[in-house]
């Protein structure tokens, strides 16, 4: 039997989720290895991001074969276009977490400068704009793309807060300089995720309705 268009489609939106859930456990694992400072756990999510990436490129392989292939018509063309759109976006979230855990080998076993707090309360908000982003690309659910892309002021505002912090921190005791230029680092990767979510929800916005919604605010 000749599998169809829609049944690949099927397929790789159930790839797409799979490749969301384990871009989900590498930015949670990201953060918990940095409060806990568990070097291991961050040595961990450095080598899954190997796995992220390998299933972005089995997605994108398949995209392009069935474009090359099955000449897809307008709505199946802009869900296939849209789907490498977002694995792309999935793939530099996994990075990110990737880069926290490289930091977060960096900083060792030192006492952490201050009570982290702020850091995993961003990486919640992230988390959970990543979980509905995806739940929303399934759906084609434009109303919560929206409300997904608004959520993101939430990581803003406590990046900058964050900033401010450590700022201080490191006017008032140079000796911390090195630690909390990381943890502003940190800081800055999640809110670098909070902006990839909002791409996808754009990129879902047009799915659903057709329109480009890249001036979103």
């Amino acid at each position: 039997m000749t599998t169809t268009i829609q049944e690949n489609l099927k397929e790789l939106q159930r790839k797409v989720t799979v490749m969301s859930d384990m871009v989900i456990v590498a930015v949670d694992h990201s953060i918990t290895a940095l409060v806990e400072k568990d070097i291991e756990k961050a040595k961990n999510v450095r080598k899954d991001d190997t796995r992220i990436n390998a299933i972005r490129w089995e997605i994108e392989e398949r995209c392009i074969a069935l474009i090359a292939t099955q000449q897809p018509v307008a709505s199946d063309l802009r869900e296939l276009v849209s789907m490498l759109y977002i694995i792309t976006e999935l793939e530099r979230i996994g990075d990110y977490a990737s880069g926290i855990s490289k930091l977060t080998m960096k900083i060792g076993q030192d006492e952490h400068v201050k009570p982290l707090i702020d850091i995993p309360r961003m990486k919640d908000h992230a988390l959970n704009m990543i979980k509905g982003s995806t739940k929303a690309y399934i759906n084609r659910d434009e109303e919560m793309a929206r409300k997904i892309h608004s959520d993101d002021d939430n990581i803003d505002n406590l990046y900058k807060q964050i900033n401010r912090e450590l700022i201080s921190y490191m006017i008032e005791k140079p000796a911390t300089i090195t630690q909390c230029t990381y943890l502003v680092w940190i800081a800055h990767n999640i809110e670098r995720m909070g902006d990839r979510v909002t791409n996808i929800c754009e990129r879902i916005i047009y799915l659903a309705s057709g329109e480009r919604a890249d001036d979103l605010k």
